[in-house]
């Protein structure tokens, strides 16, 4: 089960559960669909967490169907462009927007993003 019950969940909290944490193998990516959201895509590059928006930005393709680089870049299934996990920005043409990230926490065997 990858949705944290509500019980657990604070209306204050800033962080929004994603995923357990065992959900997503080492040096792999994983989309995450949020109720109200464009998908996301969770990363786990060698033991950190890293969440961004899961749609290319220069074509219609989920960069959790790319391919995750040991250097912390995606690259994109569409045309091969390639993004910084880390930071979103754009590392291969032709990509040239960056994508949006967010901040993450590891709570309690959760991947937590910072999603507002």
């Amino acid at each position: 089960m990858n949705t944290l019950p509500k019980s657990e969940r604070s209306e204050a909290d800033a962080f929004s559960p994603l995923i357990v944490v065992s959900a997503v193998d080492p040096d792999c990516v994983v989309q995450v669909n949020v109720p109200g959201r464009e998908p996301l895509a969770v990363y786990n590059l060698d033991g950190e967490y890293f969440v961004t928006a899961d749609t290319c930005t220069h074509g219609e393709a989920s960069l959790s169907d790319g391919e995750l680089l040991s250097d912390g870049t995606i690259e994109c299934p569409f045309h091969g462009g390639s993004f910084d996990v880390r930071s979103g920005r754009p590392c291969k043409y032709p990509c040239s927007i960056a994508i949006a990230t967010y901040e993450v926490e590891i709570r309690d065997g959760w991947v937590f993003a910072a999603l507002d």
